[in-house]
């Protein structure tokens, strides 16, 4: 009996899983596949949130696949070393897995195919990982689309298939030895934030379902009011692959002024893939350099990270972070234009310490989203004025925000919240609350 290797990477779901689907279809039978990538477990890719939403989201896996059958067999070590080794012992001429943007991702496939072709064996590489594939809307005589509104009109009109239901049965090879699931501790060992959602393709269908009956209606209205938390929350669930964004954008074609809004961020997250496909040295390197000379390292920046600098909003974004793993997509604008355009300290700086704690932590969306705030990237206006006091008021005009994650500010009562220190001398006394660190 035929058999082929559905290698899972960024792709943990069992529903519109292009790399399952086909591999069922092609073979008898299938082994499903997640390798612990050593070269990520020991290096700057790897953080405890992500550990523990990963480990939730593969034993999701696990359980999901059991039910067709199967089962995830898990390996440890070189992707391309355990992946050749189970070809071997199962026979299987195919592998099939998500084709990824970054630059690691790149060298890694190039790597299998060349190693699994020396062995007459084939590797395909299937989209999932996006909408639209990287490399599909380019405008002529270009290696990607720089700009993102006329992508984004090729995007809208760009046809795309159906979201596919899980195969009805799957079967491993007979004695094929599993392996163990790991714990959060067995991929990145560390504290993690106390409020992290839960990792998981179940976790994920039923926020969707709740999203899309009570939620997305108001999406285009709302989606910026910091208190109102009015956002999907689904980013950690699209950046493992516990839900396919070709569904998420199926399932929110047709309602309405929110759906369109909703999609049009997820046309962004395309848009920030094809870049960094093309690009991947953007990771470090300024897309279109400034010749600015950024400020380090230091106590600004330390201020900054702890959610101490004074001025609430940032301050109330910052500990928002280290609380959930999560912020508001428009308090990290705020936080990042304050770090890059008042504090002027470099960029990469500002995205290693996010990549620290996000558990939606994307190299292309965290990479190109502070790379577009600093002037540095996409935005055709790099030199975009960003008020953080006026950001405030106008997205968080109650200050309930602010009060909600910056605990010495509780009882102080309407938008003064936000100028703590324009408050009468006695009203502060006992707030031990910073002034601003620079002037807003």
């Amino acid at each position: 009996m035929a058999t082929a290797i559905a290698l899972f990477t960024r792709d943990l779901r069992v529903r519109d899983n292009a790399v399952l689907t086909a591999a069922a279809c092609s073979s008898g039978e299938v082994v499903p596949l997640f390798v612990l990538d050593e070269g990520i477990l020991g290096g700057k890719f790897n953080r405890p949130n992500r550990a523990r939403f990963l480990a939730e989201s593969l034993a999701d896996l696990d359980e999901s696949l059991r039910r067709l059958g199967s089962g995830l067999v898990v390996r440890r070590g070189d992707v391309v070393t355990e992946v050749l080794a189970l070809a071997r012992r199962t026979d299987a001429t195919e592998v099939f897995a998500s084709a990824d943007v970054s630059g690691y991702a790149q060298r890694r496939q190039q790597r299998l195919a060349r190693e699994l072709g020396r062995e007459r064996r084939g590797l395909r590489l299937l989209p999932g990982i996006t909408v639209v594939p990287p490399g599909r809307l380019l405008p002529q005589g270009k290696d990607h689309a720089a700009v993102f509104t006329p992508y984004f009109r090729k995007w809208a009109a760009t046809g795309r298939p159906a979201p596919c239901e899980a195969p009805r049965r799957l079967c491993l090879p007979e004695g094929l030895e599993r392996g163990r699931l790991p714990a959060p501790e067995d991929i990145c060992p560390g504290a993690t934030s106390p409020r992290l959602p839960r990792g998981g393709e179940g976790p994920a269908r039923a926020l969707l379902r709740d999203w899309l009956s009570d939620g997305i209606a108001r999406y285009d209205r709302s989606r910026d009011q910091l208190a109102a938390d009015a956002t999907s929350r689904l980013s950690p669930y699209l950046h493992f692959g516990c839900l396919s964004p070709g569904e998420a954008v199926a399932r929110a074609a047709g309602t309405g002024d929110g759906g369109e809004a909703f999609v049009r961020q997820l046309a962004w997250r395309d848009f920030h893939h094809q870049v960094l496909a093309a690009r991947p040295d953007a990771t470090t390197a300024d897309y279109r350099p400034r010749g600015w000379a950024w400020s380090g390292d230091g106590p600004r920046f330390s201020a900054w990270q702890e959610g101490r600098t004074g001025l609430p909003i940032v301050d109330a974004a910052m500990r928002q972070l280290v609380q959930e793993g999560w912020m508001h997509n428009r308090a990290r604008l705020i936080v990042a234009a304050f770090l890059t355009k008042r504090l002027h300290i470099d960029w990469r700086l500002g995205a290693r310490h996010f990549f620290d704690l996000l558990v939606d932590g994307d190299i292309a969306n965290n990479t190109m989203n502070w790379q577009w705030v600093a002037g540095t990237g996409n935005d055709t206006r790099f030199n975009r004025p960003f008020n953080p006091l006026r950001q405030a008021h106008r997205f968080d005009p109650e200050g309930d925000y602010v009060r909600r994650h910056v605990e010495e500010l509780a009882g102080v009562e309407g938008p003064v919240v936000h100028t703590p220190w324009r408050l009468d001398p006695a009203a502060r006394r006992d707030l031990r609350y910073p002034d601003p660190i620079t002037d807003v």
